[in-house]
C-alpha cells in the first residue's frame, strides 16, 4: 500500500505548512488551483502531501490519505462491498489523476489512480 496523496484540511495552513517544513526540511509550494489551493510538498517515495483550508463553512479539519490504486472502478466497488459509504465518486483532476472519497470505521479516505 502507497499514499499517493495525503491531504490535511485545516483553518491554520500557513502554520502547518511552517510546521513541516521546519520538521521536515522540505518546502511546501503556492496554492493549486486544482487540490482546492493546497500547498504541497513532495513524500519520500514519491506523492504529495497537500494543506488546504476548508473549501465550505461546513467542512470540518481533517486528515485524508488517498491510497494509490490501479483500477479505482475496481477499488471503489470493493470498498462498498466491504461497508464503505461513497462520500465522493470518482473524479478526475487534470495533470494530477483520478480521485475518489469514502468513509468508513468513523473516518475519511481517499483513493487515487494515476
Amino acid at each position: 500500500m502507497k499514499i499517493q496523496y495525503l491531504e490535511i484540511v485545516t483553518k491554520e495552513v500557513d502554520a502547518v505548512c511552517a510546521a513541516y517544513a521546519s520538521a521536515n526540511n522540505v518546502q511546501f509550494g503556492e496554492p493549486d488551483a486544482g487540490l482546492g489551493n493546497a500547498r504541497t510538498a513532495a513524500l519520500a517515495g514519491g506523492g504529495l502531501v497537500g494543506v488546504r483550508a476548508p473549501l465550505r463553512e461546513t467542512e470540518d479539519p481533517v486528515v485524508r490519505p488517498y491510497w494509490l490504486v490501479q483500477d479505482i472502478d475496481a477499488a471503489v466497488a470493493a470498498i462498498v462491498q466491504a461497508g464503505g459509504k461513497i462520500a465522493h465518486p470518482p473524479m478526475e483532476i487534470p495533470g494530477h489523476g483520478t480521485f475518489a472519497i469514502y468513509l468508513q470505521g468513523g473516518n475519511d479516505h481517499g483513493l487515487w489512480q494515476l
